[in-house]
């Protein structure tokens, strides 16, 4: 059986914020839809399942993410995920300037949860709390070949 990997799904409380972060980090918006009906309700396993939701890619074409915005049913708010809680908690992106990184995440708001670690002298990382609190990961690879 093959096997690829596809995207990674987060439900947001905004979903313009949210695409006006991860566009202005470098992400591409690659489509839009509203969708609804007994499809979506099947395969998602909500009654009356209603959303907005966008896909976005990365510059390298490898790597997704697709965004909801319910409308029904309403969105459940949460206490925003902590790194060490089991399940998923977080989205990682390498960037080539982590200081202009965190310059765009600060203008939507979003800062590093602690500061910004050197992983033996190979890369300089930070998680950063994003739109809805997601976690980012955004590393910069130091020893470039």
């Amino acid at each position: 059986m093959a096997i690829k990997f596809e995207n990674v799904g987060i439900a947001v409380r905004d979903l313009e914020a949210t695409i006006s972060f991860f566009t202005d980090l470098g992400l591409t918006v690659i489509g839009r839809d509203t969708v609804s009906g007994e499809w979506t309700d099947t395969a998602v396993g909500l009654d009356g399942n209603h959303a907005n939701i966008a896909m976005l890619q990365t510059p390298d074409g490898h790597g997704r993410l697709e965004l909801f915005e319910y409308i029904h049913p309403e969105a459940i708010e949460s206490e925003p995920t902590r790194p060490n809680e089991i399940g998923m908690h977080r989205v990682a992106f390498s960037v080539d300037d982590l200081d202009k990184a965190l310059e765009i995440a600060a203008k939507h708001g979003c800062r590093p949860l602690r500061g910004v670690a050197t992983y033996k002298d190979l890369y300089k990382l930070t998680y950063v709390r994003g739109p809805s609190g997601i976690i980012v990961m955004l590393a910069e690879e130091l020893k470039k070949d």
